[in-house]
Order: C-alpha cells, then sequence, then structure tokens
C-alpha cells in the first residue's frame, strides 16, 4: 500500500475497524518489523520542571492551574538521576518541562553536555528558545528536540495556544532542523473540534517535517484545563490509524507505543494498549525517572502513570519483544 497524498490519507482515516485491521494495519506491522526487527526503543524520561508560563487551553500545567503541586528539580539532581539510568543501562533520556522561566539556561546546557559525554542520546523538550539557545543546547551534545506543531491549521493552533503563534512555533521548529539537531515533532490527535480533513493535514505535515520520532498520543483532558469541559479523551481508534499511517508513510521513524487503552486509571503504562500501538507499527516505549509524587504532578495530561520499569518488562514478556535500551552508548 502506497500512501503518499492527503487523499490517500483520508481513505484510511474513513475505513471501518474490521477494514483497517485486515488492509492497513498487518501492513504497518510488517513494516515495523522490517526496520526494528523485534525490537522496542526505551527511552527513560524526566520532567525536570512542571512550573510553565504559557496558558494552552489543553495542557495540565498551564499557568494558574491550581490542580497540581509545582516543582523544580535542581540541576545536580536531575544529573544525578539520568547517570543512575545510564548506570543501569538505559542510554538515552528524555529531558522534558514546562516553559519555566527561572530555571536557569546554564544549567540546562550543563546538564545536557554532562549526560552527553557519559554517553547518552539526550532528546529535549523545553519549549520554545532563541536561535541562540538552540545553538548552545546543539554544542553541548543534544541529540533531538522536541517541538510538537499541536495542530498544523494556524487558526486552531492561535486558539488553543495563546501564549505564542503557529508562526513563531514553525519558525522554532525550523531553526532547530537547520541547526542539525533531530527534529521530533507531531500533532493531538482528536482534540475537542478537529476534523478528519485537520487530522489529514496535521498527518501531511509530520511527514514534510522530515521527523526522527512522532511523540503523538490521543487527546487527553486534564483536570483545571478549558479543553477538559468540552470533551472526553480522543478516540483510541484514531491514534491507531495515525500510527498505521505515519509507519507507511515514514518507515523509519520512531513513534511513540506509550498509548492509552480504555481504562484510563491505568495511564500510558497499559500494556494491553501498548501491545496494540506496537501491533500497528509504533515501537518506541518510555519510563519516568521522577518517583511518585512528583511524576503525578507532572501533569501534561491526567493518569501518565509510567514511573519505574515493570510495564517494560510485562510489555516485553507479554509482546515476545525484545527491549532496545540503549545500552552500548552508556557501556
Amino acid at each position: 500500500m502506497i500512501l503518499e497524498t492527503k487523499k490517500d490519507i483520508l481513505e484510511v482515516l474513513g475505513m471501518p475497524e474490521e477494514e483497517f485491521y485486515k488492509e492497513v494495519a498487518p501492513l504497518a506491522k510488517m513494516a515495523r518489523e522490517e526496520q526494528f526487527g523485534n525490537a522496542l526503543r526505551v527511552t527513560s524520561m524526566m520532567g525536570y520542571t512542571n512550573i510553565c508560563k504559557n496558558m494552552c487551553l489543553y495542557c495540565g500545567m498551564r499557568a494558574g492551574n491550581s490542580c497540581l503541586e509545582r516543582f523544580r528539580i535542581e540541576p545536580d539532581k536531575v544529573i544525578e538521576m539520568g547517570l543512575d539510568a545510564a548506570g543501569h543501562g538505559f542510554g538515552r533520556i528524555f529531558l522534558i518541562a514546562g516553559e519555566d522561566p527561572k530555571y536557569s539556561f546554564s544549567e540546562l546546557v550543563r546538564i545536557v553536555r554532562t549526560l552527553k559525554e557519559r554517553g547518552m542520546y539526550v532528546s529535549l523538550a523545553c519549549g520554545e528558545f532563541e536561535k541562540s539557545q538552540y545553538e548552545e543546547l546543539a554544542s553541548a551534545g543534544a541529540d533531538e528536540y522536541v517541538m510538537k506543531f499541536e495542530m498544523s491549521h494556524a487558526d486552531s493552533f492561535n486558539r488553543l495556544n495563546p501564549s505564542t503563534n503557529f508562526e513563531k512555533r514553525m519558525k522554532a521548529i525550523e531553526t532547530i532542523k537547520g541547526l542539525g539537531l533531530r527534529l521530533a515533532s507531531g500533532n493531538i490527535v482528536d482534540w475537542p473540534g478537529q476534523t478528519v480533513d485537520e487530522l489529514a493535514d496535521d498527518i501531511m505535515l509530520t511527514k514534510e517535517l522530515g521527523i526522527s520520532w512522532a511523540p503523538i498520543i490521543p487527546y487527553m483532558p486534564a483536570i483545571g484545563t478549558p479543553l477538559a469541559a468540552e470533551k472526553k479523551r480522543g478516540n483510541l481508534f484514531a491514534i491507531y490509524k495515525e500510527i498505521a499511517i505515519l509507519r507507511l508513510m515514514i518507515p523509519g521513524v520512531n513513534i511513540t507505543a506509550q498509548q492509552p487503552g480504555e481504562d484510563l486509571r491505568k495511564g500510558l503504562s497499559d500494556p494491553e494498549a501498548n501491545i496494540a500501538s506496537v501491533n500497528v507499527g509504533a515501537n518506541t516505549l518510555f519510563f519516568d525517572l521522577l518517583p511518585d509524587p512528583l511524576s503525578q504532578n507532572f501533569r501534561v495530561i491526567d493518569d501518565r502513570n509510567i514511573s519505574g520499569t515493570s510495564h517494560l518488562y510485562k510489555i516485553e514478556k507479554m509482546g515476545g519483544f525484545t527491549l532496545d535500551t540503549g545500552k552500548e552508548l552508556v557501556l
């Protein structure tokens, strides 16, 4: 199956479940196996501050949301936890944060440099910076920067992200790519009011950007946000369709397999749901280095629940997979 155009994408998005799982899902699964064999890519994750100046309508860490306790982890502790992960054979780390104006940028650069000197593959999602700051992060050894475009239609983006705008977001994406950093980007699937046409445009933009990783999940309501009052979580079938489409359109891309299932209390570490996403083409899993309750308060969405590594080994056993922890980078 060749998927190239928006028309092709809309055709898959419109398929009933039986047809999708007969015609598309097996091809996406096969494409994943051709690229990665039986291995699932594992990355440690650390949210080092949940303080954010922005007012995005869907994010639980938006400024002014009193439904979580705020924290800011000192740089030396971030380094300590990252190096501990490396010592246990986990060679990749994803540093993620709210846009915290009081977190020292020079200390962030030091964190990246120190972890890179240990051999780790370092991904970051710390928000919008100036070009000179991206340059510093690249010089310190950052491998990949996550800058999601969230919505490909400027009017939707600007309405839901009032602290920035679509033009600024896309300029940041262009800057990141221009510096030679790997770009991770993608969309929110089935947010309140999204049309199928918009979703197809999101997928087309994802392909056009030449990404290394698609960090996509369905819309998940977060308590204390304006959008949470409008709709329950996004459709799971829609995220499975997008995963399959992206796998077939961009065979070598990493795609988040950490997806929710029917029971939201299990969060993103629901083994059955994660395996279901792998079976339609996803390949990337995460575990949170933060201890509870800090992990529970890093609430971009509610019910993340990915602390510790037990869910990884459960998925490995249940699905007969192997875990690619990146240990060769740090041993």
